[in-house]
């Protein structure tokens, strides 16, 4: 009955004490820097930072003028496969019936006269060699195609994780803003209970040194959360640092694929690095082939016509000639062999490439495949975890208010909250990486 009534007569206090400190200023909240009014700041969307990113990234305009570039050399070789015209006008003064007698084994006599012609050069056939440059060219102009599509993949994905980053970092600043508040209320309670002498002073040091931390704590998130708007501005190209307000994408946390064997399939056939490197295996297994094709003949060709309304009496009035021209290589020192070998050591070492390049694809999407599972698994777990803080906290101030426990229990439920909250906030938001890593390993754009 003794212990009932001093029940009793401590929620009386409790209440009496709760009227008091309503009435009492509150301590000033921590300094932090000042912040745009939410209703001011530029939405953005995580598709219009990345449509932002890929107008503005320099890093994909080189790309993409590259891969123009390399088209155009397959235009430069495949020009050996088409006629060559040209226009000719010669005007010659001489010594009538003189010869060039030095410098030549022949002695043509130079005739005094103004003549204009056209002349025209076909390649009939070299057996393959400019058809497989052409083909060589061809596929280099692909690799470089694929190489620029795989510079947008990594633009795109450092955009999505700068873009989390700050979906986050203003997440966890809401969490040290709402602890704040907390432990503002939970002082200005002590304060009062100190005053009335129902608690002591260490009570309130307790509770002071607390919302010294959870202040220390609101500082360290505000200057993180800059630091994140200022990387996802410069991202998106921006020279200083926009008060973007980041828009949470409304997708749920898919569970990860049961098995990683078809994931690395699908990376292997998708991932624009790997498509560029077979192309330019490709490429360098063609033009080993041209460089092989040099020990065959080269068919050419020829033919001429013009008029020479200017001329010695010995020259007709104008003139015209066709002919074909084979040349058949005999021997040059041993050159064709060194640049045929020379081509073959080059495939392989792309081949050796490609085949590094697969293994290390592999194993990035096995490694972010792992990274997915640990991080959906702790999803659960720091949800409980959440929860259980929260009760225990709940507990921790019912057990304080009725004087069963002490300002120590209370300071450590309320720590337990907050670090509580930070890892289910930062599972969260590690979970969504983790997918757009994996994705990105598999070559999935969106």
């Amino acid at each position: 009955m003794k212990q009932f009534v001093g029940v009793v007569a401590i929620l009386l206090c409790v209440s009496v004490v709760r009227g008091m400190a309503q009435q009492m200023p509150a301590t000033p909240a921590p300094t932090t820097p000042a912040r745009a009014p939410a209703s001011t700041l530029r939405p953005l969307t995580i598709q219009e930072a990345e449509a932002t990113a890929i107008k503005n990234n320099p890093q994909i305009t080189v790309g993409r003028l590259q891969a123009l570039r390399a088209y155009q050399s397959v235009r430069e070789v495949r020009s050996a496969l088409l006629p060559e015209a040209a226009l000719s006008v010669t005007g010659v003064g001489s010594n009538p019936g003189g010869r060039i007698a030095a410098g030549y084994l022949t002695n043509p006599t130079v005739y005094p006269r103004a003549a204009y012609g056209a002349t025209v050069n076909q390649l009939i056939t070299d057996f393959g060699r400019t058809p497989n440059l052409v083909s060589s060219s061809v596929f280099q102009a692909k690799a470089e195609d694929q190489n620029a599509r795989a510079t947008e993949q990594q633009i795109v994905l450092a955009v999505d994780q700068a873009f989390y980053n700050t979906l986050e970092t203003k997440a966890l600043l809401n969490v040290a803003e709402d602890t704040v508040k907390a432990r503002q209320f939970l002082v200005d309670q002590v304060q009062a209970l100190t005053t009335a002498k129902l608690k002591s002073e260490v009570d309130l040091s307790f509770s002071k040194v607390d919302l010294a931390r959870a202040k220390l704590l609101l500082l360290e998130s505000q200057t993180n959360y800059e630091a994140s708007l200022s990387i996802l501005s410069a991202i998106l190209g921006y020279s200083d640092r926009q008060d973007f307000l980041a828009v949470e994408p409304a997708t749920q946390a898919a569970p990860p694929a049961v098995d990683v064997a078809p994931l690395i399939q699908q990376a292997l056939d998708q991932r624009p690095e790997v498509k560029a490197l077979q192309n330019e295996v490709t490429s360098a297994s063609k033009f080993s082939k041209a460089e092989h094709d040099l020990w065959w003949p080269t068919v050419t060709a020829s033919g001429v016509v013009g008029e020479a309304p200017v001329r010695d009496v010995h020259i007709p009035n104008w003139y015209g000639a066709a002919g074909v021209n084979i040349n058949i290589p005999v021997f040059n020192g041993f050159m064709f062999n060194a640049r045929a070998k020379s081509a073959d050591l080059a495939t392989e070492v792309q081949r050796k490439s490609l085949q590094g390049l697969q293994n290390n694809v592999a194993r990035d999407v096995r490694n972010a495949w792992l990274d997915t599972e640990k991080s959906f698994e702790r999803l659960s777990v720091t949800q409980q975890l959440r929860e259980q803080a929260e009760l225990a906290l709940e507990l921790s101030q019912a057990r304080y208010k009725l004087g069963l426990a002490t300002i120590v229990e209370l300071s450590q439920a309320e720590l337990q909250k907050t670090e509580a909250d930070i890892e289910d906030t930062d599972a969260h938001y590690q979970y969504a990486v983790t997918q757009i890593v994996l994705a990105y390993q598999m070559g999935i754009t969106r």
